[in-house]
């Protein structure tokens, strides 16, 4: 055999042979399966990471006796046995205690809660999601409420001390973060708009204003029916007043702010009815919220037309004294700038000292054209 032939089988068999005992192609559907599967679950194994679903009969056995040490008082032994199932699915339908039990995402519940009572908060919230986003055969709205219920737990109370002594470090950005993705998985008014105010609510807290912002344009623009509409209305209003720097600078927070103080005025002239999931004293708690909101409003309305009638003055008085330096045409025009400006101050806010100022001027300069 010459060498040239030896070359060139050892070729053909370097090519084939992958070919030959590779596994069959897979199609799009089993390749969007495993790429999930492969997404969600982290999968068991020491050196080969397994992801297939459980045995239908391992699973049972785990859950079961997982039941049995939850009742018997061992929440370590049912916590640990239940936290199995956020390595690996299973979509087993059991009997058990008179009811069909989705056993998987019932575990992952189960787990959460006992989290969540240990002050886990943080695991208890990523069991939470997997569920919402593994199971949708599952219960959602079970979910749903207990995602928002340790989402605000993380926000807005102390961390519990890990073992009793060990000071937890909170994250605002992961805390945004949870809340951003109920408001994805919670398309809908119950949820979602609560969870977009909080995530408003924690942003204000951390100082990311334009974080706030996207979720509170959210919240207005996706669900203009819903109570929390109110609110949010008023804390944009807020943020953009917050940027009013005075009438020397560029007015265009303070034309925001003041049109979002007047929409807020005219939209909810009265405080939205009371929602349908939303308790007695919420609902009282929120109508007292109103109308301290509602006064506020009243008054920087006030005030952003006067800083409005003070930038107006100001410009004003600047083309009266140095308009001939700068404009074309300024002796055609003559004083007709400077009024225009004087007559806008007056129009903002008549009853500022702005106006008064800027009605001086005006008859000033009449008196003078005539």
């Amino acid at each position: 055999m010459t060498l040239v032939k030896f070359i060139s089988i050892q070729a053909i068999l370097f090519v084939s042979l992958p070919l030959i005992f590779a596994a069959p192609p897979r199609t799009g559907q089993q390749n969007l399966a495993d790429d999930e599967r492969d997404d969600l679950f982290p999968g068991t194994g020491f050196f080969i990471k397994n992801r297939d679903p459980y045995p239908d009969e391992k699973a049972k056995s785990w859950f079961k006796e997982a039941s049995t040490l939850q009742k018997d008082g061992d929440l370590a032994g049912a916590l640990k046995l239940y936290e199995k199932f956020t390595k690996r699915r299973t979509d087993l339908l059991l009997s058990h205690e008179d009811k069909s039990v989705l056993i998987g995402p019932e575990s992952l519940y189960r787990a959460a809660i006992l989290r969540e009572n240990k002050g886990d908060w943080s695991d208890a919230f990523e069991h939470l999601e997997l569920i919402a986003v593994a199971y949708p055969r599952y219960d959602f709205e079970r979910v749903a409420e207990s995602l928002m219920r340790i989402a605000e737990k993380i926000v807005t109370q102390d961390l519990p001390k890990k073992w009793g002594f060990v000071p937890r470090i909170r994250s605002g950005s992961e805390d945004r973060t949870r809340l951003g993705r109920i408001a994805e998985l919670a398309r809908g008014p119950r949820f979602a708009p609560r969870a977009l105010m909080a995530l408003a609510d924690t942003a204000l807290m951390e100082d990311k204003e334009d974080e706030a912002i996207i979720a509170l344009e959210k919240v207005v623009n996706l669900y203009p029916d819903h109570h929390v509409c109110e609110r949010a209305y008023f804390l944009l209003a807020g943020i953009h007043e917050g940027r009013v720097s005075g009438p020397a600078y560029d007015q265009g927070s303070t034309l925001k702010a003041l049109n979002f103080y007047e929409d807020y005025l005219i939209l909810f002239e009265r405080p939205p009815p009371r929602g349908k999931y939303e308790t007695s004293n919420d609902y009282q708690l929120r109508l007292k919220g109103y109308e301290e909101r509602k006064g506020k409003a009243h008054q920087s309305k006030r005030e952003m037309r006067q800083v409005l009638a003070a930038s107006k003055l100001e410009i004003g008085e600047y083309l009266e004294d140095y308009g001939k330096y700068f404009l074309i045409k300024w002796q055609e025009l003559g004083n007709e700038p400077a009024l225009q400006f004087y007559n806008e101050a007056i129009t903002a806010a008549p009853e500022s000292e702005a106006a008064r100022l800027a009605e001086k001027r005006v008859a000033a300069l009449r008196s003078t054209d005539d």
